[in-house]
């Protein structure tokens, strides 16, 4: 098999992770937001340094992988920054829209993404009265600045109703003719008869669509000119991949989260742990989750920004705080996030132009980082501009001596995370912490003892934790349609057109539905109760159903293409650490004690030392505390177990 690359687009750098054979390669790029097919081909052609000793042999890498699979936190900032096309809804006539606009998130979303570009039709009129009405709506909607319509009819048969309207309005505004605004049905996106939550799922996929169209198209685009073997796969909130042309745009959202997650999920299962609280540190965001017996917990029907959409969703938890979060002070009490500095300017320690306080820049100060070091040794560090951040922005302004300032930012960021943390679930002896991302190793001790934990695991690829995620993703496609009719029958015959669907979808990712595992169930939504059922062979349906129960069939049918294999643990022989330096770190305000570094590409399985210690790899830093002892696994993972009170 040829290689696999897989890549993690985040706010501030983007993560790339390379399994050739049973070797693994991975590198960081700095995000380049205003163009991100740059730091996309900026990473590939530091992979190709690696593997091949230069940059110049990107086409060689390209042409002997066989998949590239590749997440993105696009949809995630544009419908946090609010940046995407203007929309438009078309909906019948004395629609209630407070359904669209219950209290909360929902209201502001719909004010911001949509507004007061809506039009109505009258589902009484036919012939031609109903083509001039339906053309007056749409007229009416494109006047008002609508790029993107959406169809919505809250009917019970919306769908052959939407039909019907998409029908008039592609004969009417024919779709070869400069001008014409695209126009979606809710109905085609999503077969869900909650009217809510259909909508809002085919309002934001609408939101989300262009500008990841856009990037996605051009870097595929590129890549082909490289003549790579296959086509880009996107990686999905579901856990699935399949290329550009077969992927949903809102399925894009928070992918990358979910990414981290199914590694974690993965090794927990090598380690047999049975509770793992997870948390991801970004440059602007901690994404939190949690498995419990295997199983990462997830909603039925997911929430983006806070409103119900009608897919499943892994339960993660966003909180804003990262590694470039804005520590600032109203004068009485510090603030973490959710502002960020990003990749540019960055903190000011980059020397790039930043001038607010992170805590990149405290862990400078306090002697942690080197500037040697730090981000493989491609970022020079400025420790002036590090102090001048923290004194003018911090010290000052409270009254604070320099020392003073770190200390009480270093524990409001530390808090924060360790606040997430703890509303996300329950923390007793039985849980073990997961940290990971680029500043997930930095406070990984202190971050437990503020939550009560007693075990952490920092992943040996922990750096690039969610790119090494995204290779347990099999090629996929998941349908899900309702069971109108509560029969075997009924079910036999939807069993057979999903599998034709999968059939066709497949066959475009170059895939025989033969080749695919297929996995049936029954979603029965009963009331409140929502349970899954598997279906068998024989394909009849697995439950009792009652006549008001609502039935969805869910079909996945994918394809494994490889993934990481994580090495044995269990049987280290414990041993020393090896020591590459001694760094002096501040730990009061005239204090400096000689700390030990480690590398871990130095180590061992089975070397354990105590804390205090810095941990150090190319792309990660941690300070273990006292009272923490620290080995390394044969998976060549960081195991943080506290070794004594005090």
């Amino acid at each position: 098999m040829g290689k696999l690359i897989n890549i993690d687009n985040g706010g501030t750098l983007t993560d790339f992770c390379a399994l050739d054979g049973d070797k693994i390669y991975h590198t960081k790029a700095l995000t380049t937001p205003f163009d991100l097919s740059k730091c996309f081909f900026d990473g590939i052609k530091k992979l190709a340094r690696d593997i091949y000793g230069d940059e110049k042999y990107v086409d060689e890498l390209l042409q002997t992988t066989d998949y590239i699979r590749y997440s993105t936190t696009q949809g995630t900032n544009a419908l946090v920054e609010r940046k995407g096309p203007r929309l438009g809804l078309l909906i019948e006539r004395g629609a209630d829209l407070s359904k669209l606009k219950t209290p909360g998130a929902e209201t502001s979303l719909f004010e911001d993404l949509v507004a007061d570009r809506i039009g109505e039709i009258d589902l009484s009129l036919e012939g031609s009265e109903a083509e001039m009405d339906i053309v007056s709506a749409v007229n009416r909607i494109a006047t008002a600045g609508a790029s993107r319509i959406i169809l919505s009819i809250n009917k019970v048969d919306f769908k052959d109703i939407e039909t019907r309207i998409c029908r008039i309005i592609g004969r009417k505004f024919p779709s070869h003719l400069l001008g014409v605004v695209p126009v979606m049905a809710a109905g085609e996106l999503a077969d869900d008869p909650v009217y809510g939550r259909r909508t809002w799922s085919a309002i934001m996929n609408a939101f989300l669509h262009p500008s990841m169209e856009r990037f996605l198209y051009s870097a595929d685009h590129r890549l082909k000119s490289h003549k790579t073997r296959n086509p880009l796969l996107i990686f999905r909130n579901d856990g699935g991949s399949a290329r550009v042309a077969k992927t949903m745009a809102l399925k894009s959202y928070s992918s990358g989260p979910r990414a981290g997650m199914e590694g974690v999920r993965a090794l927990a299962e090598h380690y047999g742990f049975k509770k793992v609280l997870s948390y991801d540190v970004g440059g602007t965001s901690t994404d939190i989750g949690m498995v419990t017996d295997g199983v990462l917990v997830s909603d039925i029907y997911g929430h983006v920004e806070g409103v119900e959409v009608s897919f499943p969703m892994a339960d993660i938890v966003s909180a804003g705080v990262g590694g470039s979060s804005i520590i600032a002070t109203d004068g009485h009490n510090i603030t973490v996030g959710p502002q960020s500095v990003g990749a540019a300017p960055g903190p000011a320690c980059f020397g790039l132009g930043g001038k607010m306080a992170t805590i990149t820049d405290v862990f400078l100060l306090f002697g942690v980082l080197d500037s040697t070091t730090y981000f493989g040794g491609e970022l020079n560090l400025d420790v002036d501009r590090a102090k001048e951040a923290a004194l003018s922005n911090i010290a000052e302004p409270l009254g604070l001596s320099l020392h003073q300032a770190l200390e009480k930012m270093f524990n409001a960021w530390v808090e924060k995370i360790a606040i997430g943390l703890k509303r996300c679930g329950d923390i007793d002896d039985e849980t073990t912490l997961f940290g990971f991302g680029g500043a997930g190793a930095l406070a990984a001790t202190r971050i437990a003892d503020a939550t009560g934990a007693k075990r952490v695991v920092i992943p040996g690829l922990g750096a690039v934790f969610s790119a090494v995620g995204i290779g347990f993703s099999p090629l996929s496609q998941v349908y899900r349609f309702t069971l109108d009719e509560h029969s075997n029958e009924a079910l036999g015959n939807l069993l057979l057109r999903m599998r034709q669907r999968a059939a066709r979808d497949m066959f475009a990712e170059g895939v025989d539905i033969d080749e695919c595992i297929i996995e049936t169930s029954l979603l029965r939504i009963r009331r409140d109760d929502e349970q899954q059922f598997s279906i068998d062979v024989e394909g009849s349906i697995p439950c009792d159903l009652e006549s008001e129960d609502r039935v969805v069939l869910v079909y996945e049918a994918r394809k494994n293409i490889g993934n990481l294999q994580f090495a044995e643990v269990g049987k280290e022989t414990s041993q020393e650490v090896k020591v590459s330096s001694v760094r002096q770190v501040t730990t009061d305000e005239n204090n400096l004690i000689n700390v030990p570094v480690i590398r871990l590409e130095d180590q061992q399985p089975g070397a354990m030392t105590d804390g205090p210690v810095i941990i150090e790899e190319a792309f990660f830093t941690g300070f273990v505390d006292e009272g923490w002892r620290l080995t390394v696994s044969g998976n060549r993972d960081l195991i943080l177990k506290k070794h004594f009170e005090g």
